[in-house]
């Protein structure tokens, strides 16, 4: 029974071999582009539900049962969302009807192609101070100058006429709409791409101290319109210092009118924030304020005469309506298109990564690329209306999940709110001071900004995340937004080839009786065969840590081929300059066949590559030179738990060829090399004796 199930092993192996050569890749890959390409009825209704959502989950809307919640949700959401869409205008360098612009046509667009039924799709600030930063540098480039009471004038190298009768207003948005077309076109390359996956290397650390970084630059950025400062935007690696350094420079010329309303504000946004939170439960839905704040703040600032009399900057007209669809500047592609990379990439992994917290909490499941697809098309079309980069936002998303949304039809309500807004209440804004804004901006921030009470905890749960959540955030905040991001996935990649570097190899013991190998340093009780040792690497082989692997398994064995080798010579020479000098009998130990001054304690040796997940050539390579080692000193090597990739890699290699029937090398589990080897030296002491 023992023989026929190692035998029942190899087979299994020679069977998943010739399994494997049934279908050459030239097949496979012909076989999936047929079914790509090929074409029918059923292929294209198919297509078409897959790319529109909202077909295949409209036609069994339950409207008893849902549509008091999506309308209550889509309402509230509209209300909440409508001051917010203004204040974050200014954090994109845009005049605020660009936001409810922006946050109107997002809502439509992500109803009909997302996949997820609770997330709101709008502004998100990380987003706006990545734009922003771009139409700044744009309008500086362009000609635009900032003169010493803030205000932008000049026309510059626009006067080329390219855009002659574009003012600083208008060409802001044709640089913002042209940064969103750009990152949308970005988004839906990478779904046609299927490379949806990429999401996963943005690991939760990473955003976190991403978007935590891009909160506190954020932050610094409103505080000029708290204090009423009319400073210009800084641009380059250091933002937020020089920001702090203008702050503190020009603390003098504090407005006093815009001071007192910001103070005036925060006391009622925060504690009326936390009171909604904490209470969250018990209320069906989160009271306004924001939008209670922005309708006093207004009439007092409109009765008062606050921007006559005491100079407070005003949000200005905004239109009704909509205006005439637009082209992106094709020739500023070229120069913002590494900034529409990033932003892009930042759109889609928290877009993604919302819709899938969302659908697993409430037991469904997202299209990675769909989300892709919709996310790119929220940017694309939009972008032709005037609008700038949008994506998931968070404290939108939970509003809308606390009110009862069950649909993205909550979105289409919510577009109708602001639609009310664009056409019939926006002028009423005309007084509205950017103080108010800045103010609802930074209290939203304040999620973020707990971050950082969250790092001890994170440091004593796993402090190579906490590392790199403090790297991200230092870089993103102090250096520059992007530059953040990059050093934040490099750190993050780093992190993982470090561990495959710090791999150790372990040597199991046996628990018993049972099949059950466990590292002899962890547990006690196990047992060891004498005369064959098994380990375990604890990661894949590769390339990059092949000769780590061979230098810790040749120093936990007890081997080292290099010097032995070197030691033996030296034991040759002695014994050749000892027959020459005296002619007499060869000394015991320069006589031994293996020439071992310190023979090893086994004479088997068995490798767990249940973690090794996979093995390049270069990894195949190091374990035949393990193999070849061994073999020199008298010990055999074994190999166990291999999966299907790492037994192609081997065969592939030339490990072994499973036409000879070389395979007696290969195990499923080490209990059956240890089993194997117990057959093997008991039938040598039956043939002896």
């Amino acid at each position: 029974m023992l023989v026929y199930d190692i035998k029942l092993g190899f087979t299994l192996i020679e069977h998943h071999e010739r399994g494997k050569e049934e279908e050459p890749l030239k097949v496979v890959l012909g076989r999936k582009l047929k079914k790509r390409c090929s074409w029918s009825p059923a292929r294209a209704a198919a297509l078409l539900l897959d790319s529109v959502p909202i077909l295949k989950w409209l036609p069994q809307y339950r409207i008893k049962d849902w549509l008091l919640g999506d309308v209550m949700s889509g309402v509230i959401v509209g209300i909440l969302l409508a001051p917010q869409s203004i204040a974050y205008s200014l954090l994109a360098a845009q005049d605020p009807i660009y936001g409810l612009y922006t946050s109107f046509f997002s809502c439509i667009i992500y109803t009909f192609m997302g996949t997820s039924r609770h997330i709101s799709v709008g502004i998100f600030g990380v987003l706006c101070l990545l734009v922003g930063q771009v139409v700044e540098r744009e309008l500086a480039v362009a000609g635009y100058v900032t003169d010493v009471q803030g205000n932008r004038t000049g026309l510059g190298s626009l006067e080329n006429g390219t855009f002659p009768d574009c003012d600083r207003s208008c060409y802001a948005i044709i640089v913002g709409s042209t940064v969103t077309f750009t990152a949308g076109v970005y988004q839906v390359l990478m779904g046609l791409l299927q490379v949806g996956f990429v999401s996963v290397f943005l690991s939760d650390s990473l955003l976190s101290g991403f978007a935590t970084g891009a909160s506190l630059t954020i932050l610094t950025s409103q505080l000029k319109y708290l204090l009423g400062l009319k400073l210009p935007r800084t641009q380059g690696w250091g933002s937020l210092i020089k920001t702090w350094i203008g702050l503190l420079g020009s603390l003098d010329q504090t407005n006093m009118c815009d001071l007192i309303t910001s103070v005036l504000c925060l006391l009622v946004l925060v504690p009326t924030k936390e009171l909604n939170e904490r209470f969250k439960s018990k209320l069906k839905a989160p009271i306004p304020f924001e939008l209670f704040v922005v309708i006093a703040t207004t009439l007092a600032s409109h009765f008062g005469h606050f921007k006559e009399q005491y100079g407070s900057e005003v949000s200005g007209h905004i239109p009704t309506g909509f205006m005439p669809p637009q082209l992106p500047a094709w020739s500023l592609i070229p120069r913002i298109a590494l900034d529409a990379f990033s932003i892009a990439i930042v759109g889609f992994a928290i877009t993604v990564s919302l819709s899938e917290m969302f659908a697993k909490k409430h037991g469904y499941v997202v299209d990675p690329n769909q989300e892709m697809y919709a996310i790119g098309f929220c940017n694309i079309i939009p972008s032709f209306f005037r609008c700038f980069v949008t994506s998931a936002a968070l404290t939108k998303t939970l509003v809308k999940e606390s009110t009862g949304c069950q649909t993205q039809l909550s979105s289409l309500v919510t577009a109708l709110v602001l639609l009310l807004i664009l056409l019939v209440i926006a002028p009423f804004f005309y007084s509205l001071q950017k103080c108010v804004l800045a103010v609802i901006i930074m209290v939203n921030l304040r999620g973020a900004l707990r971050k950082f009470c969250d790092v001890p905890r994170m440091w004593r749960a796993n402090r190579v995340d906490a590392g790199v959540w403090l790297l991200t955030m230092a870089t993103s905040a102090l250096v520059n937004t992007e530059l953040g991001l990059l050093l934040g996935v490099l750190a993050s990649a780093f992190c993982v080839l470090a561990r495959t570097q710090r791999a150790q190899t372990l040597q199991l013991g046996q628990s018993g009786d049972r099949d059950v190998f466990k590292e002899l340093t962890a547990y006690k009780g196990l047992q060891t065969l004498p005369g064959v040792a098994a380990f375990r690497y604890e990661a894949p082989i590769y390339y990059a840590n092949q000769t780590l692997f061979k230098k810790s398994l040749y120093r936990n064995t007890g081997l080292d081929p290099v010097k032995e080798r070197a030691r033996r010579k030296r034991l040759e020479r002695g014994k050749k300059q000892e027959e020459e000098r005296k002619g007499a009998e060869q000394s015991p130990e320069a006589s031994s066949g293996n020439f071992l001054p310190h023979a090893l304690p086994f004479h088997t040796l068995i490798i767990d590559c249940g973690p090794v997940l996979f093995l390049d050539t270069a990894g195949v390579a190091a374990l035949k030179e393990v193999r070849k080692d061994f073999q020199e000193f008298g010990v055999q090597l074994l190999l166990a738990q291999c999966n299907t990739s790492t037994i192609d890699s081997l065969r592939r290699g030339g490990y072994y060829d499973p036409e000879t029937g070389n395979v007696e090398r290969i195990f499923h589990t080490v209990g059956d090399a240890l089993l194997e080897m117990a057959c093997k030296h008991l039938f040598l002491f039956v043939k002896d004796v």
